[in-house]
């Protein structure tokens, strides 16, 4: 049972690629807030967007700079009740971390008494289900000058350059069928192989074309060019097939909308 009906023990996963840091952050919840249960320590994205899903946990404390996926992509993909809190280095991220619906964002070196004001919001949030975040985003966007909002456009990216073990290769974008997030690096899929780069997947969706290249998963960009069809599962779960290639690729809830003229 959730810990939002007082019925069990809160929940909460941290993710940081930095171990220090990371057991840092949990040993001072546990000195604030004794009955938060941290039920896993994650080192990257992927594994933190992975052990979100099975293990659902009330909260998520979450590095923005990490291998495979952001914090913010990690966030973006999340479908049950858990709730996030960004821990990070970096500032710029505010506003789209509140975009994600964040109970926080606390910037590093984490002082105890920012974190403590964390842990009693986030106690409040818990307690009474409401949208702190959109709230939040309201009062912060407030704050920011108009200009910010409205970055400069830039030239969509034409080449990649990846790797196939020692061999760097340059990559027209459009024989791209698909990238994908895989641990620390990103896979770029053309036709005939398999290749690396070290983008990440946020990285490059602010880089492609949007009129060519889709996010179809917190961890996967299509290129719509190849996309042969759709395919709903008995669960209404939506995949899309690529041509020329025997897999599926599964589409997030948080997609499914773009897809549907298909």
């Amino acid at each position: 049972m959730s810990a939002r009906t007082g019925a069990a023990a809160p929940t909460a996963l941290v993710a940081d690629d930095e171990p220090h840091l990371a057991r840092a952050l949990v040993a001072e919840l546990h000195r604030l807030w004794p009955e938060l249960q941290v039920v896993h320590v994650a080192r990257q994205g992927l594994e933190a967007a992975e052990r979100i899903a099975a293990l659902q946990p009330d909260l998520a404390f979450l590095d923005i700079q990490m291998p495979g996926l952001t914090g913010l992509e990690v966030a973006q993909g999340i479908e049950g009740r858990t709730r996030v809190v960004f821990v990070t280095a970096y500032d710029e991220y505010a506003v789209e971390a509140f975009e994600r619906e964040a109970l926080d964002y606390v910037l590093k070196p984490v002082k105890a008494e920012r974190l403590a004001a964390t842990v009693q919001r986030v106690q409040k949030a818990l307690a009474t289900p409401a949208d702190d975040g959109a709230a939040l985003l309201s009062a912060l966007q407030r704050l920011l000058p108009a200009a910010a909002s409205a970055p400069a456009p830039r030239e969509a990216l034409r080449w990649v350059r990846a790797s196939q073990g020692e061999l760097m290769h340059q990559i027209p974008v459009e024989e791209v069928l698909y990238f994908h997030a895989d641990d620390k690096y990103t896979v770029v899929r053309t036709a005939e192989r398999e290749l690396l780069i070290r983008t990440t997947i946020a990285e490059l969706v602010q880089q492609l074309d949007p009129a060519d290249f889709v996010q179809a998963h917190r961890s996967t960009v299509v290129n719509l060019r190849h996309v042969a069809g759709t395919r709903r599962d008995e669960a209404s779960r939506l995949f899309l097939r690529i041509r020329g290639q025997a897999t599926e690729l599964p589409v997030s809830r948080a997609y499914v909308h773009l897809f549907k003229a298909m």
